[in-house]
């Protein structure tokens, strides 16, 4: 019998989770890597179009890197610190550590206010407008988004895509001061007007989660109908803002038209072929995440290899 409670407590401590992947949960580091990838488009395209070389920059792209990774990651803590109460209502999000009580509210908001304060300072050593992007990045994620408009208005979505967009000004801003250049207001346009059909697919998977949690995103507000036709508009906008591009590669212009094209094609044949039209937002959900990665990888492969071919 003795042995058998041993192994019995050896099987529940092996599913607790550790403090890596605790600390992991609270500040959403899967949230942090996929930022990651646009600052990174917006860092590499700023040195291209300022004729910069990688050698002399260094310890630009390592502040940009690790202060934008610290301010993400605070924001997410500081999101799940105001939204435990929502979050323990809806099953995706029952597990987060603020929810559960494996992180408590003061050690993550000192966790949150440890590292917004250290990714602020870090982005400063890249530059000082790369601080003040990093910082309001943060504030219109917690403030106008979390704060306010998640819980009381179905345009939640586009306000949070303004923070959401950040990420790739933080990159160019730490190498660059030149912010209106057409090639980064294309990097901008093209990931706010992204993020409204990706979580609006997001919300009409987890529909059930949101209606249950009172949260006003668009499907459970305004039906599947309204959802499909404002999904479509903002996917004709990205096809208008794939031409942003043109004044910076022909080629990258085309890889975000095509994308874009094929992704509003997949929503309309999508939509009237299937019955179950969960089926249709997984297939638009997992999409976005493939046109977003595909596209910006596209720019830090272009923009890394002018950089090199400039050296000679």
């Amino acid at each position: 019998m003795e042995q058998k409670i041993n192994m019995e407590q050896q099987i529940d401590s092996s599913k607790q989770p550790t403090r890596s992947t605790i600390l992991a949960q609270t500040v959403k580091t899967g949230i942090i890597k996929s930022n990651l990838i646009p600052m990174w488009a917006g860092l590499t395209l700023g040195m291209y179009k300022n004729k910069m070389t990688f050698v002399d920059h260094i310890p630009e792209m390592i502040f940009s890197t690790v202060g934008s990774a610290l301010v993400i990651g605070a924001a997410g803590a500081f999101n799940n610190v105001y939204d435990r109460d929502i979050d323990a209502i809806m099953p995706r999000t029952q597990s987060r550590p603020t929810v559960t009580g494996e992180m408590s509210v003061k050690s993550t908001m000192l966790l949150a206010i440890f590292m917004l304060i250290a990714g602020l300072v870090i982005l400063a050593f890249a530059s000082p407008l790369a601080a003040l992007f990093g910082f309001l990045g943060v504030f219109l994620y917690v403030v106008p988004y979390t704060m306010w408009t998640k819980r009381h208005t179905i345009y939640n979505t586009e306000i949070g895509s303004i923070s959401g967009a950040i990420p790739p000004i933080i990159g160019w801003s730490a190498v660059s001061s030149d912010i209106t250049h057409p090639a980064l207001l294309g990097l901008f346009f093209v990931m706010v007007i992204w993020q409204m059909p990706h979580f609006y697919a997001i919300a009409i998977r987890k529909h059930a989660d949101y209606e249950a949690a009172n949260v006003p995103m668009l499907p459970v507000a305004k039906g599947l109908r309204r959802t499909y036709y404002q999904t479509n508009f903002y996917l004709i906008l990205l096809i208008l803002s794939s031409f942003l591009f043109g004044s910076l590669s022909v080629g990258i212009m085309l890889v975000a038209l095509l994308l874009s094209m094929a992704w509003l094609g997949m929503s309309i044949y999508g939509y009237h072929s299937n019955t179950d039209q969960t089926k249709w937002a997984t297939k638009m959900f997992v999409f976005s995440l493939f046109h977003m990665t595909i596209l910006f990888s596209t720019v830090i492969i272009y923009s890394v290899v002018g950089v090199i071919f400039k050296l000679y």
